[in-house]
């Protein structure tokens, strides 16, 4: 029996050309971010690109070439370990991005001179890039391929592993550019890093309740008519008293957060309440958070 290959329709090319759009878009804001505000005033970025800047300043060698050359051995034992597809992912960031790093940096001048503000300003807008590479789907490789490497070889989390990687690169610019250029490329890599997390996981636009209540239908209720949020309602039970109570399951946008409580406990003052942020939420009204 004969298998046919998958044929890739027009969706799929429309859905591979928007990635590599965004892949673009991405590289290219890493690459201002690079060549404006932390390469002229010896900032360190984490991983790989890191170890590029020493090279870069040190001994002259194009910042994109280094970030090509040592990510070779990497893909390939990327490519041992873990499979092709993480070779494949990351690949097409790589190139990109070391492309961009290089042939944008003659075109754009230094934005300030400025420590604090070149730690800032190119950590937001490195955190945009690299959450906009990572939203399509793609990565620059570098500390991320060696943190999946690590993690497997040694049995860390890659989040600690990745750690490492960016520790061990801010350790070196202590002995390479001195300390106060290294505690301010820690406070660019911090920055960049919560700017990615707000990408990729949202700003907390939208907060979800937990209500448990005696009051289930008043409060419900009053969410509907008042706030006009959908509510799902569980039947519970304390698990030491053994008392029925109702579970109230209710999303709002944090502007209603305040009226929400007031409804609450108007009604129930004695309602047990979790409030917390929702940074992905789909349908019932509401579009926040990245789409996988």
């Amino acid at each position: 029996m004969k298998f046919r290959k998958p044929r890739v329709t027009k969706a799929d090319i429309k859905i591979y050309f928007i990635d590599l759009l965004g892949i673009t878009a991405g590289s290219l804001i890493m690459a201002v971010s690079m060549n404006m505000f932390q390469v002229p005033n010896f900032l360190v970025p984490g991983g790989i690109s890191g170890i590029g800047v020493f090279a870069y300043h040190l001994a002259g060698i194009p910042i994109g070439l280094t970030i090509i050359i040592l990510n070779i051995p990497l893909f390939i034992i990327t490519y041992k370990m873990l499979g092709p597809r993480l070779v494949v992912q990351s690949l097409i960031g790589t190139l990109i991005f070391s492309i961009l790093v290089d042939i944008t940096a003659p075109f754009l001048p230094q934005a300030t001179g400025d420590l604090l503000l070149a730690a800032v300003y190119g950590g937001v807008i490195m955190g945009i890039g690299v959450g906009l590479i990572f939203k399509f789907r793609s990565s620059t490789g570098g500390t991320a391929l060696l943190s999946l490497i690590l993690a497997k070889v040694f049995g860390i989390s890659p989040g600690q592993a990745l750690f490492i990687g960016d520790l061990v690169v801010l350790t070196l610019a202590i002995f390479v550019f001195g300390s106060e250029a290294a505690m301010y490329s820690a406070l660019a890599l911090f920055v960049s890093i919560k700017v990615v997390d707000a990408i990729l996981e949202g700003l907390g636009l939208a907060k979800q309740a937990i209500i448990i209540t005696c009051c289930g239908s008043e409060i419900n209720e009053r969410l509907l008519n008042e706030l006009g949020r959908g509510v799902t309602r569980i039947a519970g039970h304390g698990g030491y008293t053994g008392e029925g109570r109702e579970v109230l399951l209710c999303v709002v946008t944090r502007q209603q957060t305040s009226h929400l409580k007031t409804i609450i406990y108007e009604i129930d003052p004695s309602a047990f309440v979790i409030i917390g942020n929702a940074t992905e939420v789909h349908g019932g009204g509401f579009k926040i958070g990245a789409s996988p």
